[in-house]
């Protein structure tokens, strides 16, 4: 199932259960995780893009390790909310995640680098230390927003 519906997708959990965030670019994938009680995300691994076949072993293998019965995905839409063509792109990837047979929800993400670049500018994190942090912290971003709407 893929949905970007709340309600959708809150139906596909009865019980809960720990889910994970990704925010998908072309060069790398960040992923955030949140506990099961979906109250806080946080930031987990940065995943090098590589051949989506690998990608996918990857995220196979930490979704098992940490127990994950979901996915948030950011989508990245235009700021008028239509689609471009990276939205195309993540919706493809979505896609190709279906032999995890994870739910998948997409999330708007249009302000989450920026929200995530802003507060790692106010932190003083040298241009380094935010290209190593951004993805997977905006995956939390995304991921936060999607359990705090879970959990209204």
């Amino acid at each position: 199932m893929i949905t970007q519906s709340i309600l959708d997708y809150r139906d596909a959990f009865p019980e809960g259960g720990r889910l994970a965030g990704l925010d998908v670019g072309t060069k790398t994938i960040g992923v955030a995780l949140c506990d099961a009680m979906w109250t806080i995300a946080s930031p987990a691994e940065l995943i090098e893009r590589r051949k989506f076949s690998v990608d996918l072993a990857r995220l196979r293998q930490l979704f098992e390790a940490q127990s994950v019965r979901g996915v948030v995905v950011g989508l990245p839409l235009n700021m008028d909310g239509s689609d471009s063509p990276r939205t195309q792109s993540v919706r493809a990837f979505c896609r190709n995640l279906e032999p995890l047979g994870l739910p998948v929800l997409l999330w708007d993400e249009r302000w989450s680098t920026a929200a995530v670049t802003r507060t790692l500018l106010e932190a003083d994190a040298s241009r380094a230390r935010r290209a190593e942090l951004v993805d997977k912290m905006a995956a939390a971003y995304i991921l936060q927003g999607a359990i705090d709407a879970l959990t209204r």
